[in-house]
């Protein structure tokens, strides 16, 4: 004989969806499932670490034969600072969860790194020169995306 539960399916514990939360969608206070901006953060975060680990395995071991000592250290800079954002965005998301502080910054530094380090690993590969000047375009969307950070989790302790 089959016995039925007294606890509506929706409540037993044993139910649960990392990506809603506890099954129903409520969440709970101690909840840290990330959320929105948070979870879309992460992702990039990940992401760019990913690449940025396959870019500079790439440039160590066959950069190293087809380009100068400078264009290297050009392209190593951009690894570096995506690697960089990537493991920030990773922290932030880390940080704020339900995603204000991320909704808000994440935007700038994402798109800010593919400006830098896109532009960066476009000279590299032969660029015009003057495509150098796009670079600092990236560092300001990144600077900005840093201020708002810092400035939004400032304000959430």
């Amino acid at each position: 004989m089959k016995t039925r539960s007294a606890i509506p399916t929706s409540a037993r514990s044993d139910d649960h969806d990392l990506a809603r939360g506890p099954a129903g969608g409520h969440r709970t206070p101690g909840d840290r499932t990330l959320t929105g901006a948070a979870r879309t953060a992460a992702v990039w975060g990940a992401a760019l670490v990913g690449v940025g680990v396959m870019l500079g395995a790439f440039g160590a071991h066959t950069l190293t034969d087809l380009v100068s000592d400078a264009r290297l250290a050009t392209f190593e800079t951009g690894v570096r600072y995506q690697v960089y954002q990537g493991l920030g965005l990773l922290a932030l998301a880390a940080l704020s969860p339900r995603g204000r502080p991320a909704a808000l910054s994440a935007p700038f530094l994402i798109v800010g790194t593919v400006v830098f380090s896109g532009s960066l690993y476009a000279l590299v590969a032969g660029a015009p020169g003057w495509f150098g000047a796009v670079a600092p375009v990236g560092g300001v969307l990144l600077i900005v995306g840093w201020t708002l950070a810092a400035w939004h989790l400032a304000r959430s302790v």
